[in-house]
């Protein structure tokens, strides 16, 4: 067992998918099976359920997920404490964001890090903005941007970037809805809806739901990810009501299609970088939290 082992183990335990895993990681499936399999005889016990249809993580499986990261944890404390001699911080930053966040609001905060710790390997990942915090709190990341949530989950730190503006998104061209929206009061309740699975979003969707009395909202579908809700306005399946900030960077090709409309009843939600408490010790982890605060307007 080393920690190449463990990385591939946790990596699994995010994918539940061998496939998925070894590509990521880079190696065969027969060989990802075959360190599973080490891992499974050391521990005396099956880590995963597996079948024609699904891996599921046992839990033994749970056990190990928490041991093995608490080792590469420790394992990269380890070097960064060897590291300080040469008084440059060295390893590795795992970040997860939005598509959106990678443009809007990660680039200059990376741009300042890089320049101060130019041998900290960033690997980002991508994915739906409403699970960051999930990705914080399951290791998945190191730190997260995202959209803060009603209910900011204990054992996690929080520091805002700024607000998020909603705006309601419609398509340009003719539908079946578009004299429901151009009436001098829109006929809300027989208007499709494009939402998002959940997240801070979805909160304030269904408290402006609830504003207008729409107790039965047409729903078109429930989608994860932001972006790709922007795409299928643009094909006229129905309207949205998103974050300002994933209009403002989408292709020109999708925006040319949508029309914005303000929703100045709606409030904005705050949007920062997320991290477990526990973990702002961790020398990396701090820089970059120092470096993503000295970032903030007015430093604040």
């Amino acid at each position: 067992m080393n920690i190449r082992d463990l990385k591939l183990y946790l990596h699994l335990c995010e994918t539940c998918h061998f496939g998925i895993t070894a590509n990521a990681m880079h190696v065969s499936p027969s060989t990802l099976s075959r360190q599973i399999q080490r891992l499974e005889e050391h521990f005396g016990h099956p880590l995963f359920i597996r079948d024609n249809r699904q891996v599921q993580i046992t839990q033994v499986g749970e056990k190990v997920k928490h041991f093995a990261q608490q080792v590469i944890n420790l394992h990269q404390q380890l070097k960064h404490e060897l590291d300080q001699s040469n008084q440059q911080l060295v390893g590795e930053l795992t970040l997860f964001c939005s598509v959106t966040a990678a443009y809007s609001h990660l680039p200059e905060i990376l741009d300042r890090f890089r320049i101060h710790y130019p041998l900290v390997e960033i690997k980002l990942s991508t994915g739906d903005a409403a699970d960051a915090v999930e990705k914080i709190q399951s290791n998945a990341a190191d730190l997260a941007i995202a959209g803060k949530p009603k209910q900011l989950p204990n054992g996690i730190e929080f520091l805002k970037f700024g607000e998020i503006e909603m705006v309601l998104l419609i398509p340009k061209l003719n539908s079946s809805f578009s004299d429901k929206l151009h009436q001098k009061q829109p006929d809300w309740h027989n208007i499709p809806f494009i939402l998002p699975e959940h997240g801070p979003s979805r909160h304030r969707i269904d408290l402006w739901f609830k504003q207008r009395k729409i107790t039965n909202p047409k729903i078109y579908a429930t989608v994860a990810g932001h972006e790709a809700i922007v795409s299928m306005v643009a094909l006229g399946c129905g309207v949205a009501l998103l974050p300002k900030v994933v209009m403002d960077n989408s292709p020109e090709r999708i925006k040319d299609r949508i029309t914005e409309w303000s929703t100045n009843l709606m409030e904005p939600f705050d949007v920062g970088i997320c991290v477990q408490k526990k973990r702002l010790s961790e020398k990396i982890i701090a820089a970059f939290w120092e470096i993503s605060n000295l970032n903030l307007p007015n430093n604040e």
